[in-house]
């Protein structure tokens, strides 16, 4: 996101992203990473997600030009477009992760970074997708003036189908909608929400996917 204005409005800096991300690092998302992992994230805005990854190798990618400023020592953090991946070597990523990025893409660009993905990842390379759930949101969705695409659980994993990628995991409830939604943000809570069935104001969805190799 390369709007200087969308980070001082609807995506301001806010501590309790660091919060979060910590929390959801610690509590779920690393039993999926490896110390020797390559980890990709696209889109990664304040670096909240890649900060916290604990792996051999860690690059983020946005477009906002004062990502690298937030991105802490050992991430490469590359400004450029997420439909452009060459400057990575093929087959050389473990896992890539993105949080609220492809509702803000067209399909067409969604397709050509799928398309970038299956060169970049390896052959048991996963793909983790997290972001609003229009059946679920569709009152906030269009509140960010920067969403032009709609996805719900249901099209958004037919949409990876379609593009090589063969489906894992798809949650339609994981988490709230955003740290504005009015639950507390605090380590112990979101650990208790994670380990819960029962998932209040659950709007954004969660998509595991790899490379469809049959």
């Amino acid at each position: 996101m390369s709007d200087a204005g969308y980070h001082t409005t609807r995506l301001a800096y806010d501590r309790k992203r660091e919060v979060l991300w910590a929390a959801l690092s610690e509590y779920y998302f690393s039993k999926f990473i490896r110390p020797d992992f390559h980890v990709l994230e696209l889109g990664a805005g304040y670096a909240n997600f890649i900060n916290n990854v604990r792996c051999a190798s860690r690059t983020a990618v946005d477009l906002w030009p004062q990502m690298p400023n937030y991105a802490a020592p050992g991430v490469m953090a590359r400004v450029g477009s997420v439909t452009d991946l060459g400057f990575l070597p093929d087959a050389s990523v473990d896992l890539a992760f993105a949080s609220n990025l492809f509702e803000h893409l067209t399909k067409d660009d969604f397709a050509t970074t799928l398309a970038q993905l299956r060169r970049k990842l390896k052959q048991d390379g996963t793909l983790l997708i997290l972001q609003p759930n229009y059946r679920r949101a569709y009152k906030e969705y269009f509140d960010d003036y920067t969403h032009i695409s709609v996805y719900s659980h249901v099209s958004l994993c037919d949409f990876l189908a379609a593009n090589g990628f063969q489906i894992l995991e798809c949650s339609a409830g994981f988490l709230p909608f955003s740290v504005k939604s009015g639950l507390p943000v605090s380590r112990a809570l979101i650990r208790l929400y994670l380990a819960s069935r029962w998932k209040p104001l659950a709007k954004q969805m969660l998509v595991r996917a790899r490379i469809d190799s049959r």
